[in-house]
């Protein structure tokens, strides 16, 4: 039986449910971490809001952070209901996912394996817990850098990141396979812009950590 956690982009999360189902019907262990990204961006600009972005993380303040929580947990609730009655949806700051704060950019944190008691209960109940990534305080955190944390926190054997995107793109190409320290040195020289900055550096962390670490069809290895 293999632990794995699934994260599921905001723009795609409704829409990749069936990686999901096929894992858990395999007899895997499945967490589900959701992001938000465009419903968030959206609801702040139908507010009038100010959206920006550093390094692909989102500058959040007490404003913004009222909108990522809604948005987050609505996403949340969404995917647990398609889903369907296996799922449980749980709220990161509601179980004890803990951050470092980022003070430069603002209620924002780096979020850090800790215990998260609900999340293996519910895996040993044989149900896939949906967790919505926001950490205690609240903090806003990015949900890729979630995901890593989480798998840390239950032990789990693979992180797999499911975008918009098939994979890693290098050169035009989707690569097959990255090495993280490679990665790492393409991030700090820049190539990388955007969302696949935090991604990438999540699953270089994960595959640092042991994990098997996929973003779409690009494996991440140590």
């Amino acid at each position: 039986m293999t632990r794995v956690v699934i994260k599921l982009g905001g723009g795609v999360a409704a829409d990749s449910l069936g990686v999901v189902r096929e894992r858990h019907a395999a007899g895997d262990e499945v967490v589900v971490v959701h992001g938000a990204g465009p419903q968030i961006t959206a609801e702040l600009q139908a507010r009038g809001i100010p959206v920006g972005f550093v390094r692909g993380r989102r500058f959040t303040d007490q404003a913004t952070l009222a909108v990522v929580r809604t948005s987050l947990i609505a996403v949340g609730a969404e995917v647990s209901a398609a889903l369907g009655p296996a799922a449980v949806h749980l709220i990161g700051d509601e179980i004890g996912l803990e951050a470092l704060p980022i003070a430069e950019l603002g209620l924002v944190g780096q979020p850090i394996p800790g215990r998260l008691e609900a999340v293996p209960a519910c895996l040993v109940a044989g149900r896939v817990p949906v967790v919505t990534p926001i950490a205690v305080g609240p903090l806003n955190v990015n949900a890729d850098e979630a995901a890593t944390a989480i798998a840390a926190s239950v032990a789990a054997d693979r992180v797999v990141f499911v975008s918009d995107v098939p994979g890693v793109f290098l050169e035009g190409a989707v690569l097959p396979l990255i090495d993280a320290d490679r990665a790492s040195q393409l991030i700090e020289s820049g190539t990388f812009h955007g969302g696949i900055v935090p991604k990438l550096m999540a699953a270089v962390q994960a595959a640092r950590s042991g994990l098997a670490a996929e973003i779409g069809e690009t494996a991440v290895v140590a």
